[in-house]
């Protein structure tokens, strides 16, 4: 079985490692926050410890996973001092599991290979709820054979692995899949407030679109949470519109226009200027709420 790393250990890192663990892999983990690191060691009964540093993390894995918050990050724990690049054995495969820029990992792929170290970009969705499940869906940019050989890993932790094309394209289908997520939230919220300012119940309202062509895994997700004023983070505003910087960001190095996304980024940074930056990325629908002076509560 291979030597699996493990680097990030946040609201999604956690978990996943679990899922590893209860898979049977052996984990050798490191974080900057060391009570996550002791979560994970010290729940292990054995099958995980620590490293001092991503080298050393890598220095003992034939697989090393990285969750982190953005592109500079993941350059940072992968390339900077002290960094997997320095410690990874050639042959040895990098899958990136965190949300970057498309262009940010094929660049640290190319510096990777460079020393005959393997890379795949692989994002995931479904939140916190999923990856304590589970049943992540990964969407994953490498070749054939690299997601060949780590699909038994990737499969410890999600329901769902698709390989859609070469190194970057896993980011690139991320990208695709937080604009859907965002829109759909922006939509369910002025569905949800103009029902609200109706005076009809919007969780009836709900009740009653959810089994027809507005239904969706998002309204399922956020809506019963919305409507009981609960925004403890799954997924945080701040995440969110992180990664729309990122959709944006390649959008116009494409010459691609994208004006609902820009909308709903928008509505994200007045959010944040509220101070609603960690809230759950279904308090969108509190800027609605703040416009129309109602709540849509059930």
């Amino acid at each position: 079985m291979k030597r699996i790393g493990f680097i990030g250990l946040g609201i999604m890192g956690k978990p996943m490692c679990k899922n590893l663990l209860k898979a049977g892999y052996q984990l050798t983990v490191y974080s900057r926050t060391q009570k996550d690191v002791d979560t994970i060691v010290g729940g292990s009964n054995g099958k995980a410890v620590a490293a001092p540093s991503p080298k050393d993390v890598a220095a003992k894995s034939d697989v090393i996973i990285t969750m982190l918050p953005n592109s500079p990050q993941v350059r940072e724990v992968v390339l900077g001092e002290n960094g997997v690049i320095e410690g990874a054995a050639k042959g040895s495969i990098v899958v990136d599991m965190s949300s970057i820029a498309p262009l940010a990992s094929r660049e640290i792929a190319a510096a990777l290979a460079e020393k005959g170290v393997r890379m795949m970009d692989a994002p995931v969705s479904g939140g916190e709820p999923k990856a304590i499940e589970g049943t992540l869906s990964v969407m994953i940019g490498g070749t054939q054979a690299d997601f060949d050989e780590c699909l038994p890993v990737m499969q410890a932790m999600a329901a769902s692995v698709v390989r859609v094309g070469d190194i970057g394209a896993g980011n690139v289908a991320k990208l695709c899949n937080q604009i859907v997520v965002a829109v759909n939230i922006a939509a369910m919220s002025e569905a949800l407030v103009l029902a609200a300012k109706s005076g009809v119940n919007p969780d009836l309202v709900y009740q009653a679109i959810r089994g027809g062509l507005a239904g969706s895994t998002v309204l399922d997700a956020k809506a019963p949470l919305v409507m009981d004023g609960k925004f403890t983070p799954g997924f945080r505003i701040n995440l969110h519109a992180k990664d729309l910087h990122n959709v944006l960001e390649t959008s116009h190095e494409l010459n691609v226009s994208l004006p609902v996304t820009a909308q709903v980024m928008e509505i994200m940074q007045a959010l944040k200027a509220d101070g609603l930056g960690d809230a759950d990325h279904g308090a969108l629908i509190r800027y609605w709420e703040k416009l129309a002076k109602v709540e849509a509560r059930r």
